[in-house]
């Protein structure tokens, strides 16, 4: 890997901390917007290095919150990465609207269904509403940035982009 593109993914990863220390009201500290920065990175760098940032992100986000779930934010990370990968595959063929709305998707509705045998419905049914708000700010957030931000980072920076 070049150096420039692991100072991009170093990047990214250190805006994932600080967005996940903007936390979203929600019965755990660790609903947050680090999933903006690895959108970002998914966009700018592609697929890999966005689950990346995704899975680091997520993982600091939980350690600044107390990591309330324990083991189960591996977990969490892990599909937190896929859902980034997702998004990034879907985003660079040109579907943005489509990557955005999986992304929501994904992330209020179907990553928190294995918590469902884990813990129960009401865990699901609690979590959920604040999953979908973190997911929406998210994904505008990101959605706004990243046609501004590839233009900027194609014309500067040569387009570390995949």
């Amino acid at each position: 890997m070049k150096v420039k593109r692991i100072s991009w993914l170093a990047l990214f990863t250190a805006l994932s901390v600080v967005g996940g220390m903007i936390k979203v009201p929600a019965i755990l500290a660790s609903v947050a917007l680090d999933s903006f920065p690895a959108l970002l990175a998914a966009g700018l760098l592609g697929a890999g290095p966005g689950a990346l940032v995704a899975a680091f992100g997520h993982l600091l986000s939980a350690l600044t919150g107390g990591m309330p779930m324990g083991p189960f934010h591996f977990l969490i990370a892990a599909e937190m990465a896929g859902a980034v990968w997702l998004f990034a595959k879907i985003y660079h063929s040109h579907k943005r609207i489509a990557a955005i709305i999986t992304f929501i998707v994904l992330n209020g509705f179907v990553l928190p269904v294995p918590f469902i045998f884990a813990m129960g419905w009401e865990f699901y049914v609690a979590i959920v509403p604040s999953l979908v708000v973190a997911s929406v700010l998210n994904s505008v957030l990101a959605w706004v940035a990243l046609p501004r931000l590839q233009t900027l980072f194609e014309k500067h920076f040569g387009g570390v982009h995949v």
